[in-house]
């Protein structure tokens, strides 16, 4: 059983690393010890966006009137949208099956080891071992949820973002401890569907800290008209699960006041620590970090030769586009193609919540921090005449600029569709576009997407609809 290359794990790294393999004319096996897809498309991005447009839909629904339509009042049935939720997951694994078979990949189940020889040694569910050999092998075998050593998961009344995807009742209080996109999802649906929601997050800015400034500030702010309660700069202390309730101790960072929240379940989305246990990495002298993230080169190279990784075991952004990209990057090098390492500056970042958070390269605060001389514009979409007849006037689009120069360095934004509309400045940043560029490239209009050029005037003193 030799191949050219045995991927171990087949979420948004494994399984398009084994595809485009496949596309080079190599050999190839993937090795799964659960669903094809990984987690992305079975417990992650696919069905919690399943779940957010079932909180969308519903929410329209109870607005409908803003549109001059009549209904009778609506209700949300939580068991059926777990289980649509569930059914695109199912769909969307089965994809990946058919994807596997038209590529010709063997797909192996079982859980992998890596031992000595480029081999894996793979152990199915009954327990029996059957060793594979190949040239090169890519480790992309994930991430799972991160307790706080005070808030251990038990799957019961502290969850994990699996568990919140198939909670059996919804829970009336939900406390949720990490505000970033994991944390802000799960937020909005369960606040959508009529649970009452208080997120206490670490960090100063509340929601998405990490996001610029003034986006954090427009989404606490929706968010807390919506009705969630948003604690930041608040931490965690204790979490009691003893009674027949959730008691959450919490302190504020700023004037150490604890209180304590009573809840029905608490939802830890406090981020992700890499699958890099029994694996046998420690056997095969595979370096690590000290954050357990597995170190590799520029593309993607471990510490042995012929050897990769792939994805959220790195310490590189842990999002699914980013885990692909490192795949696609990674086999072509493999196979001999000249291919140029991943510009890590250009990432996008996108949190599905209502509305929409997306952003690529620096805040406003970093490209400061840096030196720049900056021209920022910010457009919002109140002014917008497509938001105002969408019913959709939340939000705005930020861009920063290089003064001297005219070069991109970020774009924020925060509305209806905004995941979609990023795509355009992180286009525009690869082709090393300026900001005059953009500006006198013709947006049609009504659109969304045409306050990216009238952020751009703004930054540049010509604004028109402002």
């Amino acid at each position: 059983m030799d191949f050219d290359l045995i991927v171990l794990g087949s979420g948004p790294g494994g399984y398009p690393a084994a595809i485009r393999a496949s596309q080079l004319g190599l050999k190839v096996a993937i090795v799964e010890r659960e669903n094809l897809g990984g987690i992305c498309l079975n417990w992650g991005c696919i069905p919690t966006k399943a779940l957010l447009k079932s909180a969308q839909v519903y929410s329209y629904i109870n607005h409908a009137e803003d549109y001059g339509i009549k209904v009778s009042k609506a209700s949300a049935d939580f068991d059926k949208m777990i289980s649509r939720s569930r059914g695109v997951a199912d769909g969307m694994s089965k994809g990946i099956n058919f994807l596997m078979k038209k590529n010709k990949i063997t797909v192996i189940e079982g859980e992998g080891k890596l031992v000595r020889g480029k081999k894996l040694v793979v152990t199915d569910k009954a327990g029996s071992k059957k060793e594979y050999k190949a040239t090169n092998i890519i480790i992309a075998t994930g991430a799972r949820a991160r307790a706080l050593p005070n808030v251990p998961i038990d799957d019961k009344k502290v969850i994990g973002y699996r568990k919140a995807m198939s909670l059996e009742k919804q829970p009336k209080r939900m406390v949720v401890i990490g505000a970033g996109a994991i944390g802000v999802e799960f937020a909005y649906f369960y606040n959508s569907i009529g649970t009452e929601v208080t997120v206490v997050e670490y960090m100063e800015n509340g929601l998405l800290p990490r996001e610029d400034k003034d986006v954090s500030k427009e989404l606490n702010k929706v968010f807390k008209k919506a009705g969630v309660t948003v604690m930041g700069n608040t931490a965690v202390q204790s979490v009691d699960t003893s009674g027949k309730t959730v008691k959450v101790t919490v302190k504020s960072n700023k004037n150490d006041k604890e209180q304590v929240i009573e809840c029905d379940v608490v939802l830890s989305a406090t981020g992700i620590t890499p699958n890099t246990e029994n694996i046998g990495l420690e056997q095969l002298g595979i370096n690590k970090s000290k954050g357990g993230h597995i170190e590799v080169d520029d593309f993607y190279q471990t510490s042995v030769p012929g050897i990769y990784a792939i994805g959220d075991i790195l310490a590189t952004p842990a999002l699914a586009h980013v885990a692909t990209a490192e795949a696609i990057t990674c086999v072509e090098k493999i196979s001999g193609m000249n291919v140029h390492p991943i510009n890590y500056k250009i990432i996008p970042s996108c949190t599905y919540c209502s509305p929409e958070v997306a952003s690529v390269g620096m805040t406003e605060e970093d490209a400061k921090s840096a030196g720049y001389d900056l021209k920022v514009g910010k457009f919002p979409f109140s002014a917008s005449g497509k938001a105002s007849a969408a019913g959709a006037k939340e939000g705005f689009v930020k861009v920063i600029y290089d003064a001297k120069y005219g070069e991109l360095l970020g774009a924020h934004m925060i509305g209806m569709n905004v995941t979609e509309m990023i795509a355009e400045m992180i286009v525009a940043m690869n082709l090393e576009t300026t900001g005059h560029e953009i500006l006198k490239s013709i947006h049609p209009h009504p659109t969304m997407s045409e306050a990216i050029m009238e952020a751009t005037a703004v930054a540049y003193g010509e604004v028109i609809h402002l």
